[in-house]
């Protein structure tokens, strides 16, 4: 792992840096880390793969309060002003997807083309931002491990849970790692994030929307909220919300066909 320091906000990002190509920035979501992506990362030939821990999870920093989904695009934008990286491909997964609206609203000249995977434009609704508010209770009263454990099993397909109990495990112990602090924070980001569907209406750059069918936490519905001529729509049926755990080779051979279609 590598490491810079933020310019704006005093604390450490941890990142991976590998291979070689077009640049592709690849986002993990709440209470994961960069080994989300252990498995898809060396398929993705040709490309230069730029997978941070983002704020407040992993091995990196925790950021002062109050910390928006904004403040993650901006500093996922100098994560690549300091690699001496012009414009990516953002690809970003579940809150990695709110990170990559915000950073192609905000940081357009840094973006060549992006990616929701899982993920929505949609903001929380009411039950949903409930739900963040009880999240938040349970990691201040409990901890992060009841929380994880009760989270993670939600996140794959039904039948994975007991067919795929390894990888359930290893992101278990991935979230683990999240400190507590760092959760609340996003979770309060989390709920008080926009709608971001004008983004990708207005998106002058190619758009892949990628869902899971059995995804039990943002359903293909919510992701593929917007059609057009330069937006690409995928379901990975066999999926639920871990594509990059459950199917690694579609998805990865799903990435590697936009990030091919986006060079020309």
């Amino acid at each position: 792992m590598n490491t810079i320091q933020l310019s704006e906000r005093s604390i450490e990002i941890r990142y991976r840096d590998e291979g070689t190509g077009f640049p592709v920035l690849l986002m993990h979501g709440f209470c994961g880390s960069s080994h989300y992506w252990d498995e898809v990362v060396p398929l993705l030939k040709g490309c230069r793969v730029i997978v941070p821990d983002l704020p407040g999870h992993g091995q990196s920093g925790v950021p002062a309060a109050p910390y928006a989904i904004e403040s993650f695009a901006d500093d996922m934008a100098e994560l690549l002003r300091q690699l001496n990286v012009g414009k990516a491909v953002w690809i970003g997964h579940s809150l990695g997807g709110y990170i990559t609206l915000a950073g192609a609203e905000r940081h357009p000249d840094r973006v060549q083309a992006f990616g929701l995977v899982h993920s929505t434009a949609f903001p929380d609704d009411e039950k949903g931002k409930e739900n963040r508010l009880k999240s938040i209770q349970t990691v201040l009263d409990s901890g992060i491990v009841p929380f994880i454990d009760g989270l993670i099993p939600k996140l794959f397909a039904p039948d994975h849970v007991e067919t795929m109990k390894g990888k359930v495990a290893e992101a278990k112990e991935i979230g683990y790692i999240t400190p507590p602090e760092g959760a609340v924070l996003t979770l309060e980001a989390m709920r008080e994030r926009p709608d971001r569907n004008q983004v990708i209406k207005n998106a002058s750059c190619p758009v892949l929307l990628l869902a899971g069918g059995s995804d039990q936490i943002i359903q293909p519905e919510k992701t593929f909220s917007v059609s057009g001529n330069s937006i690409k729509q995928v379901l990975i049926k066999d999926s639920g919300h871990m594509s990059m755990m459950e199917r690694p080779s579609r998805l990865a051979q799903e990435l590697l066909t936009f990030v091919e279609a986006v060079q020309g």
